[in-house]
């Protein structure tokens, strides 16, 4: 024959003994709240100088450092990060971000509405100072529906 069932805390003269286990539900669901508002507010992060940028089949440069960013708006304005500048005060001011550093990786950035000659000489007002590193951005092209099978 069974002994008497001994129930957890309820039996007669027995003591009550805590439940031995973490509930993580409450730790779950404050994360997968901060895991939807950090993806929501993470896009909004990325500011910039707003252009249309051409596309292109080259693949994506590797980024270790993040590199400067020169844009050329539609308007034809010239930008040194999201600073606007003058041409002239382009290269002073990359040599005092840069440290002087001639190997510092240069984005150039240009609207695909703009005068294809004045990303040209933005280029090569850079490129005579001494700086190598300089490279074109463009989009990647979007799929199209007949290269999805």
């Amino acid at each position: 024959m069974a002994g008497p069932v001994q129930m957890r805390g309820g039996g007669r003269g027995r003591r009550y003994t805590p439940m031995s286990q973490i509930n993580v539900t409450p730790f779950v669901d404050v994360m997968l709240v901060l895991l939807v508002v950090f993806m929501v507010t993470a896009p909004l992060l990325t500011v910039g100088v707003p252009v249309d940028l051409p596309q292109s089949q080259a693949k994506p440069l590797p980024a270790d450092v993040k590199p400067l960013e020169v844009t050329v708006n539609a308007e034809g304005k010239i930008f040194l990060q999201q600073t606007e500048i003058s041409l002239d005060d382009l290269v002073p001011k990359l040599e005092a971000i840069s440290n002087s550093a001639k190997d510092t990786r240069i984005y150039v950035r240009g609207d695909e509405h703009i005068n294809y000659g004045l990303v040209m000489q933005v280029m090569g007002t850079i490129n005579a100072a001494g700086y190598t590193k300089v490279a074109l951005v463009a989009q990647l092209p979007k799929p199209s529906a007949s290269k999805k099978r």
